[in-house]
């Protein structure tokens, strides 16, 4: 009887299932996280009458056959790009990317990080970083005696210097783009690295053709739908119970087996 192996597979699908479900409404407030989602496939099938093999010598095919299926197995978990809510901070070095775009960011092993959260801060010599103090690319320094920053939404950072009337330019920020968002490598603390199904960054600056802008005093919020969430998880807690009804009336059927006279 193969329905037991074929349940329990069911009901390890559901578990990552409720697993990745889980791990989107933990992050529901995590600045610019991407949710994700789990997606299933087939697994192989038993032949017990191969369709299109032969029925007779009169040259007759089974139209249909028979075959029987094995379970499920997961396919991917990918991660869904869409553009989150934008959130007033008035923090002035607060970011949100609108549209494509990844902040770069220097981790400490010399690699290049990339994230969509632009919860920035000033080190103490003036540098723009992360809340983790690793560096934002291309490494913009705000002078000490700046009375006001302001960054445009292609990216230039402007400041007043005490006893100046114009702004000067301090720096330009710029963003990475990937053909394929989805193939990033997540390393926590909502940062990403390349890999090779992202491919290669293509660095341009906010407001080029496929960049994103930027929007200073803003961060953007995680594109978690709470309903949204809480109907996925419904459903797999639904299939999980049905899966282990499967199982609970194999196992009955098994028992009428053994206790034949």
């Amino acid at each position: 009887m193969q329905s037991l192996s074929i349940a329990s597979t069911g009901m390890m699908a559901q578990q990552l299932n409720v697993e990745v479900i889980s791990n989107n409404i933990a992050n529901m407030s995590t600045s610019g996280f991407k949710r994700q989602r789990a997606e299933f496939q087939d697994l192989l099938y038993q032949n017990l009458k191969r369709v299109g093999s032969a029925s007779s010598d009169a040259g007759t095919v089974v139209p249909s056959g028979v075959q029987v299926g094995l379970g499920v197995k997961t396919g991917s978990v990918y991660r869904i790009t869409t553009q989150g809510n934008l959130e007033n901070t008035d923090a002035p070095l607060d970011m949100a990317v609108q549209g494509k775009g990844y902040f770069r960011i220097e981790m400490p092993n010399g690699d290049i990080a990339y994230t969509r959260a632009g919860n920035f801060s000033r080190d103490p010599n003036g540098q723009i970083v992360t809340s983790d103090g690793f560096v934002v690319q291309p490494g913009i320094v705000i002078p000490e005696d700046a009375q006001d920053v302001t960054i445009n939404t292609q990216g230039q950072v402007q400041v007043t210097l005490a006893g100046e009337n114009e702004p000067a330019i301090v720096g330009q920020f710029d963003l990475a783009t990937f053909a394929n968002e989805a193939g990033l490598d997540p390393i926590g603390d909502n940062y990403f690295l390349e890999s090779g199904a992202s491919g290669a960054p293509n660095v341009g600056i906010p407001g080029d053709p496929g960049v994103g802008t930027l929007l200073q005093r803003f961060l953007e919020t995680s594109n978690v739908n709470a309903v949204s969430e809480i109907s996925s998880l419904i459903s797999a807690q639904r299939a999980y119970e049905m899966n282990a009804k499967v199982i609970t009336a194999s196992d009955e059927m098994m028992s009428v087996t053994s206790n034949l006279r």
